[in-house]
């Protein structure tokens, strides 16, 4: 195992990180938005794998595996860290693309992210019984939430626009795929 494979894993960095041309670890992640008909939210919130007090909301999602597609990884995903299991075609979008460079666990990262939208009848129970070691240690509760109420919440969210966008897509998309660039995170 080369070094920064090594520093990765010691560090609790997913193994989809792969340094780019400037050794930059990168990869490529698909995200899924659960809305149930109430308006809630499906997300996540999390905590830096070395600094518990940098806490964010986050959408449900993660490292694309060798061979898939964003879709294909989005609902593989969802599957994964909630028990919810869709067909990859029942996944509305893509809805938004973002590049975000971003410290956790004290290396900075890299990471191109694809998102859909899934709608629900009701926010179901879910399970947690296929999480990697990795989410477990740094995963602190998976919530059904509004928009307002993350809003209103002192932790940060990612995307950094995260509840306006909740909130439009809520009432409906509007076929649009927006592109941002978020760095220094």
């Amino acid at each position: 195992m080369d070094d920064l494979a090594n520093r990765l894993q010691k560090q609790q960095i997913s193994p989809e990180f792969k340094p780019g041309a400037d050794g930059v670890p990168s990869r490529s992640a698909a995200r899924v938005v659960v809305i149930a008909a109430d308006g809630r939210v499906l997300l996540a919130r999390g905590h830096d794998a070395l600094d518990t007090a940098r806490a964010w909301w986050f959408t449900i999602g993660g490292g694309m595996e060798p061979g898939e597609d964003t879709r294909q990884a989005a609902a593989r995903e969802l599957a994964e860290e909630t028990g919810i299991q869709v067909t990859p075609e029942s996944l509305e979008g893509p809805v938004l693309t973002r590049d975000s460079e971003f410290v956790f666990s004290s290396i900075t990262v890299r990471q191109h992210e694809t998102f859909y939208l899934l709608r629900v009848e009701h926010a179901s129970e879910l399970d947690d019984s296929r999480w990697t070691e990795l989410e477990r240690s740094v995963v602190d509760e998976l919530a059904w939430i509004t928009p307002a109420a993350l809003q209103a919440s002192p932790v940060t969210q990612y995307p950094r626009d995260l509840a306006k966008r909740l909130e439009e897509w809520v009432t409906g998309w509007d076929g649009t795929c927006p592109h941002l660039v978020e760095n220094g995170e």
